[in-house]
């Protein structure tokens, strides 16, 4: 028996930041697969698994700097494309106490999550109106909503992030412009692991973290990214300001309960 496909459009060009690890190289990687053109921007080269794929582009870049923005606007595969999408899913992580953590620190963080973002949206918006519009998909975390200790500076750094998103798919929804957030729990993925790294007992830590996850496992960045992909997409226009919380289930329940608690479950 064949099963049917169910098939959605995809802007002709989108933009992924971050696009070097993680998310943004899952993310790259499956849209040059379905032909879109992908132009990856990151401040490292290109990540081995979209480095020769067809449709891929690699920018190096700061997304914090304007001239980053102003020279992709320029580009062949932007200029030309019919329709633009964007996904902002650079982002740096560090694991600390607040009151151990440096002023220059805190200023990294907010500069390249939020400030970041906020270039990227500033210099790229205007280019989607002359098209007619476009899907905006700002990457937070579920960090924006829920506290998660050793991360405040993350964490603040993604409530910006999502609050920004939402005020502007307000003020653009009229023109086309749909922005939406989404915020993925643990993945496997760079920040993750990073995180892991740190305690002193990564496995036990994997373990426990995994545990908590109703499905048992943490996420692979290629589930997070399949999200990405359908807030991009034609069958998710009547989704504009929301906060898609891509987390296997972590934060649907206040305690997820294996019975290894001695609870019945």
């Amino acid at each position: 028996m064949t099963l049917p496909m169910l098939c959605f459009e995809l802007p002709e060009a989108v933009i992924v930041t971050g696009a070097s690890s993680g998310l943004g190289c899952n993310l790259s990687r499956l849209l040059a697969e379905t032909g879109t053109v992908t132009i990856g921007v990151d401040v490292a080269g290109p990540c081995e698994e979209v480095a020769n794929v067809s449709g891929y582009v690699h920018v190096v870049g700061d997304v914090s700097e304007e001239t980053t923005w102003q020279q992709l606007l320029a580009m062949p595969e932007v200029h030309g494309a019919g329709s633009l999408g964007l996904v902002t899913a650079a982002a740096v992580l560090d694991v600390g106490d607040i009151t151990d953590t440096e002023r220059s620190l805190i200023e990294k963080t907010m500069t390249v999550n939020l400030v970041g973002t906020a270039l990227a949206m500033k210099h790229l918006i205007p280019a989607m109106i002359e098209r007619g519009g476009g899907p905006i998909v700002a990457v937070a975390s579920v960090d924006a909503t829920f506290a998660e200790q050793q991360l405040a500076v993350y964490a603040a750094s993604k409530g910006a992030v999502r609050q920004l998103a939402r005020t502007v798919a307000m003020d653009h929804a009229r023109a086309g412009i749909r922005v939406n957030v989404l915020s993925p729990g643990p993945m496997m993925a760079g920040l993750f692991t990073r995180h892991m790294s740190s305690a002193s007992d990564p496995d036990r830590f994997l373990a426990t973290r995994a545990n908590r996850q109703p499905g048992g496992q943490i996420l692979a960045p290629e589930e997070v990214a399949r999200a990405a992909m359908f807030l991009l997409s034609s069958g998710s226009t009547a989704i504009i300001g929301a906060d898609v919380i891509a987390d296997g289930g972590l934060t649907t329940s206040f305690d997820f309960r294996t019975g290894s608690e001695g609870a019945s479950v």
